[in-house]
């Protein structure tokens, strides 16, 4: 939800809303709001309460360094660490990049490059570096939630992890490390464009 923008970017934070709305008692809620601070998606004012993290398109250049950095080397390690059952599910991936015909729903395609990043992620065998990664694509993707009705080849976007992909399945990790480059680039390049 607020990944989203459903739950809007400053607005107040209500545990017991949130509760109602999960179907969740308090304690799991306080616990998943607490991961939520320290993950920056939250923050938390002492006799005013907990608020949801603006987001500050300033923080986009910052953003993209560190993922350029931390996803090229995550899709390096994918390539070279990649297990058999870690290629079916790439190979899976692929075909899913190749049925993409004609008009697909934004949340299709979101939905699609979450799992693909996600999935590079995991193939690192690295909790520390999928972790990491993780937080910093929650905080990309809710700069792209905020452009979304702007940006334009969102498929073609999606469509080209499929050479990322590939160069893993290939165990390729200097291709593998340049495609990631490719998309990161171009995933700045496009956001910036349509703010």
């Amino acid at each position: 939800m607020i990944i989203t923008l459903e739950l809007v970017p400053g607005s107040l934070i209500s545990e017991s809303e949130l509760m109602a709305n999960l179907g969740l008692g308090r304690t799991p809620v306080r616990e998943a709001l607490r991961s939520l601070a320290n993950e920056k998606l939250v923050e938390v004012y002492p006799r005013r309460g907990m608020f949801v993290s603006t987001v500050d398109v300033q923080n986009l250049a910052a953003l993209s360094e560190v993922r350029s950095v931390l996803e090229i080397k995550a899709a390096e390690l994918a390539a070279t660490r990649s297990t058999p059952a870690d290629h079916v599910i790439t190979k899976a991936l692929i075909a899913e990049i190749n049925a993409i015909k004609g008009d697909v729903d934004m949340a299709t395609l979101i939905g699609l490059d979450q799992r693909i990043h996600h999935h590079i992620y995991q193939c690192t065998h690295n909790e520390f570096l999928a972790s990491a990664l993780d937080n910093y694509y929650a905080h990309a993707l809710r700069i792209w939630f905020l452009a979304l009705d702007r940006v334009v080849g969102l498929a073609a976007a999606i469509i080209e992890h499929r050479a990322l992909l590939e160069a893993i399945a290939k165990s390729d990790s200097k291709a593998a490390g340049k495609a990631m480059r490719d998309h990161v680039d171009g995933f700045e390049a496009s956001i910036r464009k349509s703010l």
